[in-house]
């Protein structure tokens, strides 16, 4: 239920994040904080090679094969009976979730092949949902609740130890700024937070303990990891940039080949090795580059996949995105994309995993029913080539 003047949340937190940047873009109208020279940060070495042919080109979008269709209907999560499910994030071998049921609203994570483990019971389980999450598959994963149905409200971070199953809040938000998408690497949690007058700082905190430690304040986006970096759009001036610090330490660091030149972009994504973003604003166009490619390549530029595009989200050879209206996945090895869910279903590839959520049934009746999917990317076949 919105109130006077505030934008009205989604009914999922999918829904959210894609009002992120209209939340976010009024933030870059400032100067960002001036440091030191950036230094190199090797590449992530656990990023998959990805398949590619010797250049991009322009894909064309083809039907989702009966194979794709098989692999995502037996990869669907079976959640406990009498309980909604919310698709949060997804990474190697872990998806996040929102349960409601009855009173009680909590967010779970769930391992492959297993049942939810409970991350938080959330304390007013019709106005707290839970926002983004991620995990570092072994001990520690961090999760944001925004306590309200706007996305102005109050949001709070919390991180959660596997080994004694209790969690923890990190940090509280009261203050206009990015919405929260942790990043939890080597014992670390890193994320950005509104610190007041349309600025926001990235923090770094350890997970077992201690005080966080910022990074860098500016004008900004919410950041993401692109192999060893934490990277994030910031305000430039006039225009925006991208800037960057080392996931290891915590330093400015320098962006691969010309991603530092571009200038103005929106929704950018990397796996640490294929970066995406969408340029134009009355002609938006999916642009891709990768290491030893001369320049990006505008491969989508046709409407309507590329019509409000947003939450782009990547894995080795698929890049996935949503529109207004639906999801598609770009298969880069093929040079091919396609729709994948249904009207208004979301879909993220990450970490290895793609995962779909979509519902059967109107969304906005009770009685519809919430379907979420998670595959192993990998195994998926190719889509089919053009031509």
């Amino acid at each position: 239920m919105a109130t006077s003047g505030k934008t009205p949340l989604p009914s999922s937190p999918a829904g959210a994040r894609a009002l992120a940047l209209l939340l976010t873009g009024v933030l870059f109208a400032g100067c960002s904080s001036a440091r030191s020279g950036p230094e190199p940060v090797p590449p992530d070495r656990s990023t998959a090679p990805v398949p590619r042919p010797s250049a991009l080109a322009a894909a064309c979008e083809v039907g989702l094969p009966t194979a794709w269709r098989s692999a995502l209907d037996a990869g669907e999560l079976r959640t406990p009976a009498g309980q909604r499910a919310v698709l949060t994030d997804t990474g190697p071998g872990w998806t996040v979730v929102q349960l409601t049921g009855g009173d009680r609203r909590r967010a779970a994570l769930i391992r492959a092949g297993g049942t939810p483990r409970t991350l938080l019971d959330l304390a007013d389980p019709v106005e707290h949902q839970v926002l983004a999450a991620d995990f570092d598959g072994r001990r520690w994963a961090a999760f944001a609740v925004l306590e309200g149905r706007t996305l102005d409200s109050p949001w709070s971070l919390y991180v959660w130890d596997a080994e004694t199953g209790a969690s923890r809040r990190l940090a509280r938000a009261d203050r206009p700024g990015p919405l929260p998408q942790p990043v939890v690497r080597d014992g670390t949690v890193h994320w950005a937070q509104g610190v007041g007058d349309g600025r926001a700082t990235v923090y770094a905190a350890p997970a077992a303990g201690g005080a966080p430690r910022a990074l860098r304040t500016g004008v900004m986006d919410t950041p993401f990891a692109a192999g060893g970096l934490l990277v994030w759009r910031e305000s430039a001036g006039s225009s925006t940039r991208l800037a960057a610090v080392s996931l290891a330490n915590g330093r400015p660091a320098a962006l691969p080949g010309s991603l530092a030149g571009l200038r103005d972009i929106r929704a950018a994504v990397s796996d640490g090795g294929t970066w995406a973003w969408v340029e134009g604003e009355s002609a938006p166009r999916l642009m891709v580059w990768r290491p030893g490619d001369a320049r990006a390549t505008a491969v989508v530029t046709t409407s309507p996949a590329v019509d409000g595009m947003d939450q782009l989200r990547i894995s080795g050879r698929l890049v996935t995105w949503r529109t207004p209206e639906t999801s598609y996945a770009l298969d880069l090895s093929s040079g091919s994309y396609a729709r994948i869910t249904p009207a208004y279903g979301y879909a993220q590839a990450r970490g290895g995993a793609l995962a779909v959520a979509y519902s059967v049934g109107n969304a906005k009746n009770a009685d519809a029913r919430p379907v979420i999917q998670v595959v192993d990317a990998g195994r998926l076949p190719g889509l089919p080539r053009c031509g």
